[in-house]
């Protein structure tokens, strides 16, 4: 008997929620456009200023500090596109759009360190200066952006940044805050974390692909990548993606009443279980990040000198789907993983590691059957390696 599939790859993508698809059924029914002034109109607009509303509760913020997006990389892309000058700081482990956005958006963009647990450093002059970073030599081209991500999606790792932010912010930057893998799955509000800006995307809550949300303070003023009618309150033009928002804003309401109700405490017992049956069965196993507080759901680990793209394709035989934790593109030989890189791992072991995130309705069966499947795989190549 064929053992069903078991998806373990949440940070990539959760699987589409039933209120979310059900949410965008509904809303192929309507014909308006939400700029339009007519009673078809006025219907679509609605879907999107009570999925605005939302949202806002989800992230902790006013329903008028969210712009929908296509999502959350080009949220982050917003997030510099302020700069056209100036100095955009972000954390090395920061998400490839962060990283891109920066070296598209400033004159100078630089990597902030982290430990080996991927947390940033605090030692750089942009915490430590005094007045304005306008006036700061520390400072190249003054003006800045400074990014740190609310979790890591690689290694799952969290770091508390409000007070970087808040000194960021009294000095002139504009901190922004990547909080799409931390919404949904721990406490977080962006009214509170002290960021200028931030950025959520639909489908790691359990919505649709290809929408997410630009968040803002009532100080910015719209610097739009998207230019034309003036949708989305002048920050993106363009009409509107009804649909994808009415799913964005079911699974927000969904991931909110999950949250609530502790179901990602079930998941991170499931994490240690599973951590604590791959430890047991293999000596040379080193968990990434784990001496820092993590994401309830994700687990990166690595076994020295076994490829990670070997591991998933094995892993993908067996009827499991994870992630390595190299970063690789379609067509591109794998490389190591550069948030693992950053963290001070050399590249042998940042070129060996995968990742397990999980979700609600992950069963503590599938992750007992990965774990024994991936126990198999790592016994075989001992032997073989032997």
């Amino acid at each position: 008997m064929t053992r069903r599939r078991a998806y373990l790859d949440w940070n990539a993508s959760a699987p589409l929620r039933p209120e979310a698809r059900e949410a965008m059924l509904a809303a192929m029914d309507e014909a308006g456009n939400p700029s339009a002034v007519h009673a078809e109109g006025r219907a679509a607009r609605a879907i999107v200023e009570r999925a605005r509303a939302d949202v806002a509760a989800l992230a902790g913020c006013e329903p008028g500090q969210v712009v929908f997006t296509s999502g959350a990389s080009e949220a982050n892309t917003m997030a510099f596109a302020r700069l056209w000058r100036g100095s955009g700081f972000f954390a090395a482990t920061e998400h490839e759009s962060v990283v891109a956005a920066a070296h598209w958006g400033a004159l100078h963009d630089e990597a902030l360190p982290v430990d080996e647990a991927g947390r940033l450093h605090r030692d750089h002059p942009l915490f430590h200066g005094v007045g304005p970073v306008s006036d700061d030599p520390a400072i190249p081209e003054g003006v800045a952006v400074l990014s740190v991500a609310a979790a890591n999606g690689e290694t799952g790792v969290i770091d508390p940044s409000e007070d970087l932010f808040r000194i960021a912010k009294a000095r002139g930057a504009r901190p922004h805050c990547d909080a799409t893998q931390a919404v949904g799955r721990m406490a977080f509000s962006f009214r509170e974390s002290g960021a200028a800006t931030g950025a959520l995307s639909a489908h790691k809550i359990g919505g649709p692909k290809g929408v997410g949300a630009f968040i803002h303070d009532d100080r910015e003023h719209p610097h739009p990548l998207v230019r034309g009618g003036g949708q989305e309150e002048g920050w993106r033009a363009g009409t509107e993606n009804v649909i994808g928002i009415a799913g964005f804003a079911a699974a927000a309401r969904a991931a909110k009443a999950e949250l609530e109700a502790g179901a990602w405490e079930r998941v991170a017992e499931l994490r240690n279980i599973l951590e604590s049956r791959l430890e047991d069965a293999a000596p040379d196993l080193i968990i990434l990040g784990r001496e820092a507080p993590r994401l309830p759901n994700t687990s990166c680990f690595a076994v020295p000198g076994w490829a990670g793209e070997t591991q998933v394709m094995a892993m993908d035989l067996a009827g499991f789907a994870v992630s390595a934790g190299s970063a690789c593109s379609s067509g591109k030989v794998a490389r190591a993983s550069r948030v693992l890189l950053a963290m001070g791992f050399d590249e042998t072991t940042a070129s060996s590691a995968i990742r397990v995130s999980l979700g609600p309705t992950n069963t503590e069966a599938e992750v007992l059957a990965f774990a024994e499947a991936w126990t198999a795989a790592w016994r075989r190549r001992s032997v073989k390696a032997a």
